[in-house]
C-alpha cells in the first residue's frame, strides 16, 4: 500500500476517496465488523447531511473558525453535489436542514463503498489498531492474529469519545500523547442534562415540549426538547448544550412569540381564584409545560415563569451518551493540511480533532471537510 487510513467512518472514507483519486493505493482498517456504524445510527431518524444557509451563519456554528478554510472548500453546496454524484438526490427541509430523499444513511453508504471499491480502496474489517511497533510500525489485532503495517503515509480517523459501542472509544489518546501529540481532554457535546424530578413529573416522561425557546447566556434557540426519566434531551437542548456545559444557566420561554407584558396582561384578565395550572392552560401552555412551571416556578411571578423559567439541572449526561464530543487533537498540534507536527507523514481528521458544532448537519459536514483536507494533503506528502 501507499496509504493507510485507520477508521471507516465519514472522515476516514472521505480521506480514502481523496487518496485514491490521486492515484494512491489505499487500505482502510476498521475495528468494527462493518463500516460507518455511527453514520448509520445517526441516519436512523433521518440522515441530516448538512445545513443550507448563508456562509457566515454556517461557519459561525463551528465556533472559533479554525475549520473555516476546509468548510469553504467543502461546504453545504459541495455536500449536496457529492450526494447527487452517488445517486442520492437531496432536499432541504423548512429548517434549512438537508436530507437525502431516501432519508436513511444506508443507501448513501452502500453507493459510496461501491465507488471506493471500484477505485481500488481495500477495506479490512475487524482490524483494530492497538498501538505502535517500533519507530514506524502500526500494530493491529486482526481475525488472523497480530499484523504490523508500515505504510508511507497514515490518516487517522478514529472518532472522538462519544458512542464508544459504535467505535469511538478514544483508546488512541495515550498512544499519540506518548509520541508528543497534544490532545485536549474530551467533554460531552450535543448532550442532554440530568434533572432530579419530583415524583409527579413521572407521568410526563417521554413527552416533548414544543414551540419553546431555550435561553443559555447570550444564546437563545427555538427547538423541541423531551422530558425523560433521566432529565431533558433533544434538538433544542443540544443547540445550547455547549453554553450550559460551560457554566451558563438554562431557562425556557414557553411563549416566545408573545411579549412579557402581553403574557402578564392575559393572566391578569383571567378570573380571580382560578388555580395557576388552569390559568396556564388557558394561556395556551401544553400540560407538560404547565407541569414544568409547577415544578420549577413556585414562588415566581407567573408571567415571569412563562417567559423565563429557570431549569434546575444536575449536570450534563455522561460522555458516552453524548451525540458528539468536544476535545481531541489540538489545532496547535496540526499543520494546515492536518498533518501531526510531532509525527510527519501522519494526518488526522473528523471527531479526533478539537472542534465541536451543533447537530443539524454541521457534524457530518465537518467530518467530510476535514477528511477531504487530510486525504488531499496525505496524497501530496
Amino acid at each position: 500500500m501507499d496509504a493507510l487510513v485507520i477508521g471507516a467512518g465519514p472522515a476516514g472514507l472521505m480521506a480514502a476517496e481523496e487518496l485514491a483519486a490521486a492515484g494512491r493505493r489505499v487500505v482502510v482498517c476498521e475495528a468494527k465488523p462493518s463500516a460507518g456504524r455511527k453514520f448509520l445510527m445517526a441516519g436512523k431518524s433521518g440522515l441530516n447531511v448538512t445545513k443550507d444557509e448563508g456562509e457566515a451563519e454556517f461557519l459561525a456554528a463551528y465556533g472559533d473558525g479554525w475549520l473555516a478554510p476546509m468548510l469553504r472548500d467543502f461546504g453545504p453546496e459541495a455536500v449536496k453535489d457529492w450526494c447527487r454524484a452517488l445517486g442520492q438526490e437531496v432536499f432541504t427541509g423548512s429548517s434549512g436542514r438537508v436530507f437525502p430523499v431516501a432519508m436513511k444513511g444506508s443507501p448513501l453508504l452502500r453507493a459510496w463503498l461501491g465507488r471506493l471499491g471500484r477505485a481500488g480502496v481495500e477495506l479490512r474489517l475487524r482490524w483494530r489498531w492497538t498501538g505502535f511497533e517500533g519507530a514506524a510500525g502500526w500494530r493491529f489485532d486482526t481475525p488472523g492474529g497480530t499484523e504490523v503495517l508500515r505504510p508511507a503515509v497514515v490518516v487517522l480517523a478514529l472518532g472522538g469519545a462519544s458512542w464508544p459501542r459504535l467505535g469511538s472509544d478514544a483508546a488512541w489518546v495515550p498512544w499519540l500523547r506518548e509520541r508528543g501529540v497534544e490532545v485536549a481532554p474530551f467533554r460531552p457535546a450535543n448532550m442532554g442534562f440530568a434533572v432530579d424530578w419530583s415524583a409527579h413529573m413521572a407521568r410526563f416522561f417521554g413527552q416533548p415540549v414544543k414551540g419553546a425557546a431555550l435561553i443559555a447566556g447570550a444564546r437563545r434557540e427555538r427547538g423541541e426538547f423531551v422530558i425523560s426519566a433521566r432529565g431533558i434531551e433533544g434538538g433544542g437542548v443540544y443547540a445550547v448544550s455547549a453554553a450550559v456545559r460551560d457554566g451558563a444557566g438554562l431557562s425556557v420561554d414557553f411563549l416566545p412569540d408573545l411579549a412579557g407584558a402581553e403574557v402578564a396582561s392575559r393572566l391578569e384578565r383571567m378570573r380571580a381564584g382560578e388555580t395557576l395550572a388552569n390559568r396556564l392552560r388557558k394561556l395556551g401552555l401544553a400540560p407538560v409545560a404547565v407541569a414544568l412551571v409547577m415544578e420549577f416556578g413556585r414562588g415566581m411571578d407567573p408571567a415571569a415563569a412563562v417567559k423565563g423559567l429557570p431549569l434546575r439541572l444536575a449536570g450534563p449526561r455522561p460522555l458516552e451518551e453524548a451525540i458528539s464530543s468536544a476535545g481531541g487533537i489540538t489545532r496547535a498540534a496540526l499543520t494546515e493540511g492536518l498533518e501531526l507536527r510531532a509525527m510527519p507523514g501522519v494526518f488526522a481528521c473528523g471527531e479526533m480533532l478539537d472542534w465541536e458544532a451543533p447537530t443539524g448537519g454541521y457534524l457530518l459536514t465537518g467530518c467530510w471537510a476535514t477528511g477531504r483536507r487530510a486525504g488531499r494533503a496525505a496524497a501530496k506528502h
